[in-house]
């Protein structure tokens, strides 16, 4: 026998040494962690955890990004907390979570994949994938969608296309004044109630998604991409006739990685979206200054890309929304993929990580005022737009928004087209300063519903 089992084998011999003996393990076993942690070195400080529940009583589940916050000025940049029996390691602040995500992109680049989305992802896709399948991916996405335009300006007509669609809904609105723009734009975690109905929703997306792709292999001309899924059959076909062996091109891999960017670009630029309109009608006079600059710039034409570096008032106002939204406060958790010392703290390998993107956007260190909408945050004195370290909406590093050029053309181009053609007021007998800015929590920080007067300016 061990030492340790000799001294449980003499103190469990008699029975009135029971709880001695289990105070005394319990002693050698912390004990013992202790200087197995001495031995790797300090972990992140944290609150006391409780059995099961973790520091779980003391987080706002309303609002955790924000008591995640509170409790990075206590323990620092770099601390550990529990969400019941989980452990995790949160990064606040701009230096921290870019030094990690950039310059330890590797050991902070692995997606954490909870239970729920294990269910609904099966390790397929791009955004709950890990290890070579992800890259394969994320790279072929990426390269295939900058063929197509992405963030070009051959991919600048389809989006005009919609926002002309956009202005026809809001100008044929019949009733009542006031336009539920917030309907117009449901979050896609809206419907998101219970674990049922999360795979009975994704199980019914599967079935269109196969239905789609059903039929661009029908009409598939191997010579002649349409689009993304066309790339993926002709490449999955490639490999297949060449006995590529573990292929990534496989039909589940498509199907996840079709869903991945639809939800993924669909529910962020919109959610921007309604922000955008709701801080408009809140702020009357900056909405002023944006219709000001484009009559100016542009006139009653269509706004285009290139007028962008003309408009550094409207372009700061979109900039200074995604900051104040907010919409992704603590990120998609990583999860590290080996043991790594950061900042003088030991993290191991497998531990879940929220870089705290809030504690990013609203940096005391790097806002003048980061708790206001103020434009100025990206204007120079001679009123010229600057962009800021510290706009990190998109996240940073290996895992960076994949579609964060198109994103930012879309949003230009439909918040200015929207202004250009609409003022927007809080309906009658509501008053600008009645306007709620409180978010709901769900996957992305949206805005309360509101109704919003949508007044023609033609």
């Amino acid at each position: 026998m061990g030492l340790v089992e000799d001294l449980v084998f003499f103190l469990f011999s008699s029975p009135t040494t029971v709880l001695g003996a289990a105070a005394l393990l319990l002693a050698f076993y912390i004990g013992f962690i202790n200087w197995t942690n001495s031995k790797r070195g300090q972990e992140p400080p944290g609150p006391r955890p409780l059995p099961l529940f973790g520091n779980l009583l003391q987080l706002d589940l309303k609002k955790p990004h924000q008591s995640l916050c509170e409790l990075s000025k206590i323990y620092g940049s770099v601390f550990t907390v529990y969400f019941g029996t989980k452990k995790v390691v949160v990064l606040a602040g701009y230096k921290t979570v870019k030094e990690a995500l950039v310059n330890h992109s590797e050991e902070f680049g692995d997606r954490d994949i909870n239970p729920i989305f294990e269910d609904l992802n099966h390790g397929h896709g791009i955004v709950f994938a890990n290890g070579d399948s992800w890259k394969e991916l994320r790279r072929f996405a990426l390269s295939t969608l900058r063929d197509f335009g992405m963030g070009k300006r051959i991919a600048e007509s389809r989006i005009l296309d919609e926002c002309e669609h956009l202005i026809q809904v809001f100008e044929n609105h019949q009733g009542s004044p006031s336009v539920l723009l917030y309907n117009m734009f449901p979050r896609l975690a809206s419907w998101v109630k219970n674990r049922h109905l999360i795979l009975n929703n994704v199980k019914l997306t599967v079935r269109d998604v196969k239905d789609l792709i059903k039929h661009l292999k029908e009409t598939l001309i191997s010579h002649s991409c349409r689009g993304l899924v066309d790339c993926f059959l002709i490449r999955k076909q490639k490999e297949e006739d060449s006995c590529v062996v573990n292929s990534h091109y496989t039909e589940q891999n498509m199907i996840y990685t079709v869903i991945n960017l639809f939800a993924a670009g669909t529910d962020t630029t919109a959610t921007t979206l309604r922000w955008s309109l709701l801080l408009m009608a809140k702020y009357p006079h900056i909405q002023d200054k944006v219709q000001e600059e484009l009559s100016r710039e542009v006139g009653n034409r269509q706004v285009r890309v290139d007028d962008r570096k003309n408009l550094p008032y409207t372009d700061a106002v979109i900039h200074e929304t995604q900051r104040l939204a907010n919409i992704a406060p603590m990120s998609v958790p990583r999860k590290t993929s080996r043991d790594v010392t950061f900042q003088g703290f030991f993290i191991e390998k497998d531990t879940t990580v929220f870089p705290l993107l809030t504690s990013v956007l609203y940096d005391e260190s790097k806002w003048e005022s980061p708790h206001m909408f103020n434009p100025s945050h990206f204007l120079d004195e001679e009123g010229k737009f600057i962009m800021k370290d510290a706009f990190l909406p998109f996240s940073a590093g290996r895992r960076v928004c994949l579609g964060e050029s198109l994103a930012k053309m879309e949003l230009f181009l439909f918040f200015t087209s929207l202004l250009q053609h609409f003022r927007f007021t809080p309906p009658p007998g509501v008053l600008h300063s009645e306007l709620d800015l409180t978010s709901v929590v769900g996957f992305t920080l949206s805005p309360l519903p509101h109704e919003l007067c949508a007044v023609n300016r033609q």
